[in-house]
Order: C-alpha cells, then sequence, then structure tokens
C-alpha cells in the first residue's frame, strides 16, 4: 500500500519525509492553492455569500501534479498546518483531488518528531468544516470589508489606499495614542529622599512617605525647601518600625503566540514578522549536523499555555539531573480566558533534551538566539520560583515618616536558567527598632507627570491580545501592511501616525464607526470563535455584520468629501524647471518627484538624512531600507564611499575626534560610540572610554 501525504511547505515535507516508513511519498502545497480572485470580489452576496474560488495564479501546474501522484496511490493523506488555514487548505485539496472532505483523509501534528508523525498516523480523520467555515467567514468578511473601504478611500483620498476590519483599528489605536500625548499637560512633583547610614554601616537611601500620618504629594520647590529645612532643623533619625518577609517571584509561563512575539521583541529586538519567520523555520525542520532534519520546536501559533504530559516529564528529568530536586516547581497554568481557544499546546522545545549548546553550530545567529529564548522560557516555566528575603524598614524625623526597602536573593530557582528575575542584590544594614541614623545627605529631585508611552511592537501586540483585536498570526502582517500603506512610521522603534494615518481614521470614525471600533472587533472574533466550535452558522454571521455594513457604505460614498494631502516639500530643487520637489510615497516607499507634474516628470530617489556625517568621507548618512525591510544607514555618496551601520547616527560628535556618534540598541541596552575611533560612552553620562570591540558594520 502506498500513501501520498500532502504538507504546506518543502521544509516540513523534508522533515516528515525522514519519520515516514517506506511506501510513502510527501508533497507540498507551497501554502494555499484556491483563493479568492484578486481582480473582483469573487462573493455572491445574494446568494448566501457564496465565494467564486479560483486556482492561484502559478499553482496551476503543482495541482497537476498532485493530481497525478494521487492517482499513482492507494491512499492520500493531508496534512497541512493544525489551525483553521491549514483545515481550510486541506478542504481545498481534498475537492481539487476529488477526495471526500468527511472521508479518513486530515492528519494533524504538532510537533515534527517521529512520536508525533506516528500517533498523526493512528489518529486519521475527516476535514473539520466547522474549521474551515471558521476561515472561510473571516476571509469572506475581510474581503467584503477590505474591498468595498478601499475603493472608497481611492476616491476620497487617493489611490492605493486600504482599508480592513483589523488594520484599521491598530491604526486607530496609534492615532489615538498620538491625539493623547498632544492633549497631555504635565503636572509638577518633586522626589524628596534622605541618603542616611547607620554607625560602621554603609549609607542606604529613604524615600518620604508621609507628614503627621498623612501621605505627602510635593507640588513645587518651595514645598520642598520647606521639608529640607524642617529635616535640618532637627535631623534626629529614629527607625519607628522593620518588617521582614520572604518574597517569591514565580516562574514565567510557557509561550504563546503573542508572548513570544513580545519577548523577542523585547530582548532580542526582533519584530514580529522577524519572529515568525524564524519560528515557523524551527517548527518546519532545521538540518543538524549528524542528525538530518529536525523539527525544534512545537507549532507556533497557539493561545495556549498548556504543556503536553510527556514534555513535563522530560523537563522535570532535566531539571532534576542539571540542577537538582530543589529546582523542580509546581506546574502553573494560566487563567482562563473566554478568548483562549487552547487548541494547541504552548511553544516549547520538540524534546528539551535538544539542549541550544549542542545544536547552535547548527542554526543561524537568529535561529539560534530564538530557539534559546523558547528554550530556557519552557525550562524555566516547570523550575520552583526564586525566593527573596524582604525587609521594610520606616524611619521617624519629627512629624515626617520615610521609608526604605531592601532585597536579598535566597534560592534562584528559576532565574538559574532565564532572565525574568532580578539577580542584584540591594540588601539593608541590620536594622533594629529605635535604632538612631545618622543623615548624610537630603535630596531634592524635580519631576514631571509624563504622557503615556507611544506604542512598539511589544506594547501594541500585547494591547491586541488583551482586547482580543484579531488572533496573534495576524499581527505581524497586518502591523506590516500600515507600514506599508504609510499610516504609520516608525521612528527610535515606536509607532507614530502619519498625516496620512490621521486622515484616513477620521473618515473611518466618521463614515464606519464600527469598523474602528475595538469593542465591535473583539465581538467579530468571538463570533468566528464559535464558528469554529459548531456554536454558530458562519452565514447567519455575515448577514448579521453586512446589512449594517451596507447602508454605511452607500452613507459614506453619497456624504463623505474629497480630502486632499499636500505632498510635503524637500530642500531639493529641481534641475530641470527650478520647482522645489516634493515627497511622494509609492509602491516602494518614498522618492522625491517635482510638482510640475505633467510638465516636468522629473523624479529622484528620497534620501532621508540623519544629520550625521560619514566618518570615511564626511558626505550626509542617510537612512535607507534593505531588502528584506530592515532599517540602515549609509553614505550618500555611494557607490564611491561604501561606509554602512545599522545603528542609528546621532547629532552628537565625539569629544576626541570630532566624528559623528552612533547609538546602538535602545533603553537599558543602549550604547553610544564613534565609529571613527571606536570612543565608546556609557548611556548614563559617564566618563568616555577607549573600546577595542568594533561595532561598525560594513557590507
Amino acid at each position: 500500500m502506498s500513501t501520498l501525504v500532502i504538507v504546506e511547505s518543502p521544509a516540513k515535507a523534508k522533515t516528515i519525509k525522514k519519520y515516514l516508513p517506506r511506501g510513502y511519498d510527501v508533497q507540498a502545497t507551497m501554502g494555499h492553492v484556491i483563493d479568492l480572485p484578486k481582480s473582483r470580489i469573487g462573493i455572491d452576496v445574494e446568494n448566501h455569500f457564496e465565494p467564486d474560488y479560483i486556482t492561484i495564479r502559478g499553482k496551476g501546474e503543482l495541482l497537476k501534479k498532485l493530481k497525478k501522484d494521487a492517482k499513482k496511490n492507494d491512499h492520500v493523506l493531508l496534512a497541512t498546518d493544525p489551525d483553521r488555514e491549514g483545515e481550510a487548505i486541506s478542504w481545498h485539496v481534498a475537492n481539487t483531488l476529488g477526495i471526500e472532505p468527511d472521508s479518513q483523509c486530515r492528519i494533524e501534528f504538532h510537533e515534527i518528531t517521529k512520536r508525533a508523525v506516528n500517533e498523526a498516523l493512528n489518529n486519521v480523520r475527516g476535514v473539520d468544516m466547522d474549521l474551515v467555515n471558521a476561515q472561510q467567514a473571516r476571509r469572506i468578511l475581510d474581503r467584503l470589508v477590505g474591498y468595498s473601504i478601499s475603493p472608497f478611500l481611492w476616491k476620497k483620498v487617493k489611490k492605493g489606499l486600504s482599508g480592513g476590519r483589523v488594520q484599521s483599528v491598530i491604526t486607530r489605536i496609534i492615532v489615538d495614542r498620538e491625539k493623547e500625548i498632544k492633549a497631555f499637560v504635565p503636572v509638577e512633583y518633586w522626589n524628596f529622599d534622605l541618603d542616611v547610614k547607620k554607625e560602621k554601616s554603609d549609607v542606604f537611601t529613604a524615600r518620604l512617605y508621609s507628614e503627621n500620618g498623612k501621605r505627602v504629594t510635593i507640588p513645587n520647590q518651595v514645598e520642598a525647601e520647606r521639608l529640607e529645612k524642617k529635616v535640618l532643623s532637627n535631623p534626629e533619625l529614629i527607625v519607628k518600625d522593620i518588617e521582614k518577609k520572604k518574597r517569591n517571584q514565580k516562574a514565567p509561563l510557557p509561550f504563546t503566540t503573542s508572548t513570544l512575539q513580545q519577548t523577542a521583541y523585547k530582548t532580542l529586538g526582533f519584530t514580529t514578522q522577524r519572529t515568525m519567520r524564524i519560528a515557523q523555520q524551527l517548527y518546519e525542520g532545521v538540518p543538524i549536523e549528524g542528525r538530518g532534519q529536525i523539527g525544534l520546536v512545537t507549532y507556533i501559533r497557539t493561545d495556549s499555555t498548556r504543556l503536553a504530559p510527556e514534555a513535563k516529564e522530560e523537563a522535570k528529568s532535566f531539571i532534576e539531573n542539571h540542577f537538582g530536586k530543589d529546582y523542580l516547581g509546581v506546574c502553573r497554568s494560566a487563567k482562563k480566558n473566554k478568548n483562549i481557544q487552547d487548541a494547541h499546546e504552548a511553544i516549547r522545545p520538540s524534546s528539551i533534551n535538544n539542549t541550544p549548546a549542542e545544536i547552535k553550530t547548527s542554526l543561524e545567529p537568529d535561529q539560534y538566539k530564538l530557539y534559546k529564548l523558547i528554550w530556557e522560557r519552557m525550562l524555566a516555566s516547570q523550575m520552583a520560583a526564586a525566593i527573596y528575603d524582604v525587609t521594610k524598614a520606616n524611619i521617624q524625623c519629627q512629624s515626617l515618616l520615610f521609608k526604605v526597602k531592601g532585597e536579598i536573593m535566597r534560592f534562584p530557582g528559576f532565574t538559574k536558567i532565564a532572565a525574568g528575575a532580578s539577580k542584584r542584590d540591594n540588601p539593608l544594614p541590620e536594622l533594629v527598632v529605635g535604632d538612631m541614623l545618622t543623615l548624610v545627605k537630603i535630596h531634592k529631585e524635580q519631576k514631571y507627570t509624563n504622557p503615556p508611552a507611544r506604542y512598539n511592537e511589544a506594547s501594541l501586540v500585547k494591547l491586541l491580545e488583551e482586547k482580543g483585536i484579531g488572533r496573534p498570526s495576524t499581527y505581524a502582517p497586518t502591523i506590516s501592511t500600515i507600514k506599508n500603506r504609510n499610516y504609520v512610521e516608525v521612528k527610535n522603534k515606536m509607532f507614530y501616525p502619519t498625516e496620512l494615518g490621521v486622515t484616513v481614521t477620521e473618515l473611518m470614525q466618521e463614515f464606519f464607526p464600527d469598523i474602528v471600533d475595538m469593542t465591535f472587533t473583539a465581538k467579530m472574533e468571538e463570533e468566528l470563535d464559535d464558528v469554529a466550535r459548531g456554536n454558530q452558522n458562519w452565514i447567519h454571521v455575515m448577514e448579521d455584520f453586512y446589512d449594517p455594513f451596507q447602508k454605511e457604505l452607500k452613507n459614506a460614498q453619497e456624504n463623505a468629501k474629497e480630502v486632499v494631502i499636500q505632498d510635503p516639500e524637500s530642500d531639493e530643487v529641481c534641475e530641470l524647471c527650478g520647482r522645489r520637489m516634493v515627497i511622494k510615497t509609492g509602491r516602494y516607499g518614498k522618492f522625491l518627484a517635482c510638482p510640475g507634474f505633467p510638465e516636468c516628470k522629473n523624479t529622484k530617489p528620497y534620501l532621508e538624512k540623519t544629520g550625521g556625517k560619514c566618518p570615511d568621507c564626511g558626505g550626509d548618512l542617510v537612512k535607507r531600507t534593505s531588502k528584506k525591510g530592515r532599517t540602515f544607514y549609509s553614505c550618500s555618496n555611494y557607490p564611491k564611499c561604501d561606509f554602512m551601520s545599522w545603528d542609528l547616527p546621532i547629532s552628537e560628535k565625539c569629544p576626541i575626534c570630532g566624528h559623528t556618534m552612533f547609538q546602538k540598541g535602545f533603553g537599558k541596552r543602549k550604547r553610544i560610540y564613534c565609529a571613527h575611533c571606536q570612543t565608546s560612552k556609557n548611556t548614563d553620562g559617564g566618563k568616555n572610554v577607549k573600546s577595542n570591540n568594533n561595532s561598525r558594520n560594513q557590507a
């Protein structure tokens, strides 16, 4: 008996084939093979939203080959990804090959290992039409919204725009946050701290908490100076009371798609798109030296933190052998959430014994970094909590009460393997109630309340998951879409709305309030989940949505006024006609064009100057984008000068050689250095030091 197994990707096919016995052939569909047509809406609304599916361009020959191979074999098994998209692909392939979808033709596995493949072969089922209908409903819903709103935006604003059920909500979130920031009025406040010490002990710092038993807020300098005079008038400091206790920091849960995206962004600087691309490679299989193609992680599209019993046992054994029984933890589970489908277990290594160190040489750098993150997180999730001794003390000075807190780690627990808890001790000297302390110094610090922070990819993904907007597997392509449409731009890794993004959002809010409403979008996701569970008819979901939407669309087409967005002027002058050139955005990004079009058709590449100068030739350093969409900075005199750097040029000049300084990383990982003389500066304003670490990247 011969069997044809059909999967989605060639890499996955190669990995699976090594686990199958003789008589099995594996072929790949290369993703979807059937879809709605691109040139038209492709949905018969009057006939219960009947989709007009066609073969995707370029997939005709592939389908012919699959039909030919299917005839050669006795059985066909559809082994596409274990999600709604994968179920829909299996359904389309089954229909194309003349296989009854409800026959024993579908297998699925959540990790590509020999055990998982063999289990799948023993659990053949029919195609799950509830999952197919959920995917079909989402596809048709997004098509109706996109193919209706996009032409409206072309007519009222400009060509090349798009609107969507999720992308429009995400754009609105970023626009609304920018409005909050602009409307924010900072409020002044002061911190008031004392440096104190006990005899023969180190100095520690206590912060003012209350006066006469009431919490203190210091609104201005006058009040801060009054408190300073009060302390100096009688600086008698007495330890009033002490509280000692233990604090347990629980181990983190294993990764879901969303938390993997967030953590990879924060710790590795990976965008959601980059994270999902690399994670897919790890799931489908990577050639490991001496072992062949191996799927290293379980399925990467999941919202569950559940782990398989065998994975827990394997982790338990590893922890006992490498750290001891004391490091074994109590298995935690996440709070139940109605948005969690729990169809797949958490993202974890297919085997904890495939340690990052052992397979590092077989992995590309990005693959190694992400695999190490997943491996450490899964192992840490099964380890004991970190334990700290915490000491809190109240210090009295007249009617003023100051508080101080110290902490010492007593047991590292899960922090032995993974980051996530502070390992740095912050001890207090041994204090006793009634101890007299000596005042060393008073610190008065003026502060202002901060506006809400702009979103970066991690914080945006976190919000989308919390609000139930879209699904984690769609975040990466949707964020990419709003950047490509020029609705938002990224500066210092933060999202800023463009003028176009604000204009389109305001237009959508006026005429399509439901589409850009977070609650409405989240409710649609719940209804799609109900379809996937078999609790709701997908056609009824479409009918409930479409009738009100059609009324909104008709009103918008009749009453919305055209909006003109002026292209921003540049410093460049057109050498053909003398006009100041404007910045336009096209299919491949920004470019300079003469505003005299069509009389003058002059165009130029747009080079966004950073203000920095090339350390090699003194030319302007400009911002560019690589083929993979990654930002880098190079000399405007290219190809005569080939200097480039992935790091951001800043306005600050090197104090030693006078050349432009560069910033590597952001936040806590930020480092400033000179690419010319390799001087490195501490980001806390510390002394400049000579560095031997050459951070300049040449291409």
